[in-house]
């Protein structure tokens, strides 16, 4: 583990026993064996519990998922999802114009776009031909509301209004 050899064990056991001195030493070097037992022991229980939540989490689906990219890879060949987003983000338009493979990624792209521009076209079609078909409405004439014109309103508690019966 270290890569010590025994000369410098040698060296390190004359070393501990004129610093601790003979009496100690047994002592000292039995509560060092019982801390890297205790070391050893925490090491291996955070190791399971480790293992313990990786089993219990995803990394096995991830591991599936890892298997059927490298199973994709393998058919469609491994430069295929690099050469399709390079060319994507190049706007780059003559992967589309030579012939995809079947199988490949090209070629599941381009069916897909195909059937997307028809029916995009087969809409604008039908949209088009409903709009000649109907006759365009006439514009509704518009009038402006006329004013009204209002007299002032006279309080009946005025002094010179008439009442209900008419005199003043």
């Amino acid at each position: 583990m270290f890569d010590i050899g025994w000369s410098e064990l040698l060296i390190l056991g004359a070393l501990a026993l004129i610093v601790v001195g003979p009496k100690d030493l047994p002592g000292m070097l039995r509560t060092l064996g019982q801390v890297v037992t205790k070391a050893r022991r925490m090491a291996r229980d955070f190791q399971r519990t480790m293992e313990d939540a990786a089993d219990g989490s995803d990394f096995k689906d991830l591991r599936d998922v890892q298997k059927s990219m490298t199973d994709w890879n393998s058919k469609i060949g491994t430069g295929a999802p690099r050469k399709y987003a390079e060319s994507f983000l190049n706007g780059d338009d003559k992967a589309k114009a030579k012939t995809p493979e079947p199988g490949s990624l090209d070629a599941a792209d381009a069916a897909a776009n195909a059937q997307w521009e028809a029916e995009k076209a087969a809409a604008e079609a039908k949209a088009k031909a409903a709009a000649d078909a109907a006759p365009s409405p006439a514009p509704a004439p518009t009038t402006a509301p006329s004013p009204a014109v209002s007299s002032p309103a006279v309080p009946s508690s005025a002094p010179g209004a008439p009442d209900a019966k008419g005199s003043a």
